[in-house]
């Protein structure tokens, strides 16, 4: 029997994969924002993952409780349309479609695979680096972009880490209908509603990633969409664009306030 953590498990792919592994009798962890959605069987965490104290606190408590997990599932995001600044002063799309997956991988101990689900592969100029927080412009789509390319850097930077003890993979499920959360305006609106209208069901979107978790690469870092594997080619996935996110990101973190016990 395994221990598996889902950030995002409440909801689309997240609560699919939840549900296909409490059935095989894993031990699945569901971090999310709703107890009334979470599964019977799950053990439930509560969190704000957008907020860096809710991050650690979670990894606290996970820590305590699973000594040994034997893979991170990292799901959680949410759109928005207009700029939204967290209680702690991050933007909000960076601070949870980005920020929360950072802290979760560093943060829980030795999980032997981590799977971000993402969207691995698009060239580095999407980080906005003289403006991580899009202060100057910002649109959800842009948010969105930057943090799917800060995710694959985390790949990066993770894996010349930490490879030798835990498997990081990088996964794009592609179009997959599922609720989508996020706060919309009507053009963004309609085109959720297509995708939901012409996406792949949930429970054909997570095979990809149930495939990788149960039979996860050798390498310390992968990518993939769907099934198909992908090169980590020197533009997408930069070492040195990788650690210089990974500085930026620990600037970040500390002008917050919040002090890490462990290491980044």
């Amino acid at each position: 029997m395994r221990t598996l953590v889902i950030s995002g498990g409440t909801d689309g792919m997240g609560r699919a994969l939840a549900r296909t592994y409490l059935e095989r009798g894993d031990t699945v962890v569901v971090i999310g924002r709703d107890r009334s959605k979470a599964l019977p069987g799950a053990v439930f965490i509560p969190a704000d993952l957008s907020l860096i104290s809710e991050n650690l606190r979670v990894i606290d408590e996970i820590n305590a409780r699973f000594p040994v997990v034997d893979a991170l599932v990292l799901c959680a995001r949410y759109f928005r349309t207009h700029r939204f600044v967290t209680a702690e002063g991050v933007e909000g799309t960076f601070a949870l479609d980005y920020l929360s997956r950072f802290l979760l991988s560093y943060g829980l101990t030795a999980p032997r695979l981590i799977v971000n689900v993402s969207g691995p592969g698009e060239p580095t100029d999407l980080i906005h680096w003289n403006d991580l927080m899009l202060e100057r412009r910002y649109d959800g789509m842009t948010a969105q972009f930057q943090a799917g390319k800060a995710n694959d850097l985390l790949g990066v930077a993770f894996a010349a880490r930490h490879g030798s003890r835990t498997r990081y993979v990088l996964m794009h499920p592609k179009g997959v209908s599922t609720s989508v959360a996020g706060e919309f305006d009507a053009t963004t609106a309609a085109h959720v509603e297509a995708l939901k209208k012409h996406g792949l069901p949930v429970e054909e979107g997570i095979k990809p990633i149930v495939a990788r978790l149960d039979d996860p690469p050798a390498e310390p870092l992968s990518a993939f969409i769907r099934e198909r594997r992908i090169a980590l080619a020197p533009r997408p996935f930069d070492p040195a664009a990788a650690e210089r996110l990974h500085e930026l990101t620990l600037k970040v973190i500390d002008s917050t306030g919040n002090r890490v016990s462990y290491p980044l």
